[in-house]
């Protein structure tokens, strides 16, 4: 895909992209959008899609496990990952 053609998606929040995203999906399938718009909004779909993993698997990476003892009270945390 042609990166620099979607450079200003790497500025959108994921809220921001996920409402382009469910927008464009709307468009596609409604099928009224000429075949070289669709194609467009498709290639600017994959960019927002991806934008929205990225953010995602930041988010996730910071994400904090609670750890509980033996009677269900927490204790601390850890990474949700820690394997």
């Amino acid at each position: 895909m042609a990166d620099t053609a979607h450079d200003d998606v790497k500025s959108l929040s994921f809220e921001a992209a996920l409402e382009q995203l469910e927008q464009i999906v709307a468009k596609l399938e409604s099928g009224k959008a000429p075949l070289a718009e669709s194609i467009a909004i498709y290639e600017r779909g994959e960019a927002l899609k991806a934008h929205c993993e990225a953010l995602l698997k930041t988010a996730e990476a910071r994400i904090e496990k609670i750890t509980l003892n033996r009677e269900g009270k927490a204790v601390g945390t850890e990474p949700l990952d820690a394997g």
